[in-house]
């Protein structure tokens, strides 16, 4: 089937869905939920085989970390974000704003699904479950285009998930699963049919979507994060934060990449805190004004910082780290080097952590908190769609409200303009809120 004719079912299908009850809705998630449970050891099975063979293939270990679905908690956390999308509030018809225009003529503010939603993802097996609740819950369709590198994963996924739609009043095409033989240009071109397309995977993979389509792209290319540390920290909790941001998932657009440490901090505790991260065995790349503070830590794991150390997102157990003058010099350094994700300053200074909020501009900025928190499920959105560092439309982890435009409603009773000032007579509009 061409991308034209896939993209044109799902917007057939868009207008059905649109109009089901919330309760409708929530039930065919719990059907998806019971069903994927129900079928969690062939998942499993099918999920063994892609690893197998991208760890044939010798993949990116970043790659293959993002594939792994039995990796501890991973499937249940998946399910558990399918129910926790189905109990929350409709996101669909909400008010946000009414106003009279004039006497029986009121104009509504109504959130509205966006329409049709192309996802297209490598690795990531857990974005079927994702999206298909994100998108049902929110009254949009969606078209989910899998990588070869989850491709048994993704099959035994998309025949469970299609089977559970049958049963629910959701139609057979709100949800497309398309297997990688599919052309990713044609679906791209699809601008008449297809609302916003949401790229999960590799930089390179975001780079090329963004520039091979007109349809508006949300994601982010980097996660390149920084953690800043201030003159006036906690030593304690400043290692607890450092060592989780980069040890508790490094392959994650979340985890922390560059370390900067004000210059001002006494040689031991910068050296105490170095080497929490290279007993959690991170290699560190320290600037060259560390290197003697840090040589008598097992130099297995400290390496001099490369040119482009503070501009590369490692996605593995490895950190960039260098000094900085004050929090001023980390706010210049941030704003210029970071993807513009997440940040974080550690301090106990309440102006200084707020000198640094206001400053940085990215979509998450963090006041003595793990960047991993970073994350829509963490933030109670249910789940996420994906990370934005786009500052139109929706920023951070995105999730129902990130996949939901607006409408406006007017209700009259014949009015016509040429009654009012500016249209012809001289009526003037009441304009109160109501």
């Amino acid at each position: 089937m061409s991308g034209e004719a896939i993209a044109k079912e799902a917007n057939t299908a868009f207008a059905q869905l649109k109009v089901l009850t919330n309760t409708e809705r929530s039930q065919a998630l719990e059907k998806i939920y019971k069903s994927l449970k129900e079928h969690k050891s062939s998942i499993l099975e099918a999920n063994k085989l892609d690893l197998e063979n991208a760890k044939a293939k010798n993949l990116a270990s970043s790659l293959i970390k993002r594939l792994d679905l039995a990796n501890p908690g991973k499937f249940d956390s998946m399910l558990q974000g399918i129910l926790d999308v189905a109990n929350l509030s409709d996101p669909v018809g909400k008010v946000t704003l009414a106003k009279k225009i004039d006497e029986g003529l009121n104009l509504y503010r109504v959130t509205a699904p966006i329409g049709v939603l192309l996802i297209i993802f490598e690795s990531r097996p857990e974005v079927i479950a994702n999206i298909t609740a994100l998108a049902i819950k929110s009254g949009n369709s969606a078209i989910l285009k899998g990588g070869k590198e989850s491709y048994q994963t993704f099959k035994v996924m998309s025949n469970i998930v299609s089977e559970a739609l049958a049963d629910t009043k959701v139609p057979s095409k709100a949800i497309q699963l398309i297997e990688s033989r599919e052309d990713v240009a044609d679906l791209l071109d699809q601008d008449k049919y297809i609302d916003l397309v949401i790229p999960r995977g590799s930089n390179e993979l975001v780079r090329n979507i963004k520039s091979n389509t007109k349809i508006p792209v949300l994601g982010h290319a980097d996660g390149i994060c920084s953690i800043y540390v201030d003159a006036n920290f906690d030593p304690v909790k400043a290692s607890r934060i450092v060592v989780d941001s980069k040890t508790n998932y490094p392959a994650g657009c979340n985890a922390v990449e560059q370390l900067l440490i004000n210059k001002d901090i006494a040689g031991s505790e910068v050296k105490n805190l170095i080497k929490a991260l290279v007993d959690s065995k991170v290699t560190v790349h320290v600037a060259p004004e560390l290197k003697s503070l840090v040589k008598d830590l097992n130099q297995d794991y400290v390496v001099d910082a490369d040119d482009d150390a503070f501009d590369k997102e490692y996605l593995s157990l490895d950190i960039s780290v260098k000094f900085v003058d004050d929090v001023r010099d980390a706010i210049d350094h941030i704003n210029k080097h970071s993807s513009k994700h997440t940040e974080c300053i550690i301090t106990e200074n309440e102006d200084t952590a707020n000198l640094f909020l206001k400053s940085i501009d990215s979509a998450g900025i963090y006041w003595n908190a793990s960047t991993r928190f970073a994350d829509g499920f963490r933030y109670g959105f249910g789940t996420e769609v994906g990370i934005s560092t786009n500052k139109i439309h929706a920023r951070g982890p995105v999730g129902l409200e990130g996949l939901m435009s607006y409408q406006y409603q007017l209700k009259g009773d014949g009015h016509i303009v040429g009654e009012y000032v500016g249209g012809g007579r001289n009526k003037l509009f009441v304009h109160e809120d109501i």
